[in-house]
């Protein structure tokens, strides 16, 4: 019974160091952060669709940090200090990344140290261009133009152009009241594109939505927005 009970208390002491060398684990508080940007133009995305790979060398096969992008192209992450690779998953975004050179290809180098911005630079197929909304008789009418930015064997076609309107600021195929679509192959003119969507009932009544304009391209699985406006009728 003696060996049971001192085996026992070995167990508790050793279930104590534990919890305790758990209660004293350091938190990563350094903030990387940025937009995904062309130009230095932000990016409009669908909320929680696209993100950012964090990766971490040195550390075996770890997985790796998911960073995801909001609407408006920003991205947060809380780590530890140290040196990161910061890349776009193959295959995610409405745009093509950019080769830095041939060692690197479209991989960023980051040393973290403290807080630190880094925007990431893609290629867009299209931008949208001058959006505006206007509301009025339970409907937002919006006009727009598209300027085509990837040209030549990489160049895509337009799938659809769509106009969203929600109750909130989260604006997007999800996260809808509203939606009118216009195929690609019925835009006849990229510099004068017209869109209207009825606005439902709203409960609770506001007498006003929020809007925006998503581009699908064919082959491509994330659309590219326009930036969230709010609009009265």
């Amino acid at each position: 019974m003696k060996i049971r009970f001192h085996i026992l208390s070995l167990l508790a002491l050793i279930a104590l160091f534990a919890a305790c060398e758990k209660d004293n684990f350091t938190e990563p508080k350094s903030t990387l952060s940025g937009q995904i940007v062309y130009n230095g133009e932000p990016i409009g995305v669908e909320y929680n669709q696209v993100r950012l790979q964090l990766w971490q060398p040195g550390f075996g096969k770890l997985a790796a940090i998911d960073a995801q992008v909001d609407q408006d192209g920003s991205y947060s992450a809380v780590l530890f200090n140290g040196k990161y690779k910061l890349v776009v998953p193959k295959g995610r975004g409405p745009f093509r990344t950019t080769e830095k050179d041939a060692a690197a290809k479209d991989t960023l180098f980051v040393s973290l140290e403290g807080n630190q911005k880094v925007d990431v630079e893609v290629t867009p197929y299209y931008m949208i261009r001058t959006p505006q909304f206007n509301g009025g008789e339970s409907k937002v009418a919006a006009t727009f133009k598209l300027e085509k930015i990837i040209s030549g064997v990489n160049a895509k076609d337009i799938e659809r152009v769509s106009l969203f309107i929600n109750k909130t600021q989260l604006v997007s195929r999800a996260n809808n009241v509203g939606v009118t679509d216009i195929a690609g192959a019925d835009i006849k003119n990229l510099n004068a594109i017209a869109l209207s969507t009825d606005i439902p009932a709203l409960v609770p009544t506001q007498k006003y939505v929020f809007a925006r304009i998503g581009v699908k391209i064919k082959d491509v699985e994330d659309m590219i927005f326009s930036p969230v406006q709010k609009v009265d009728f």
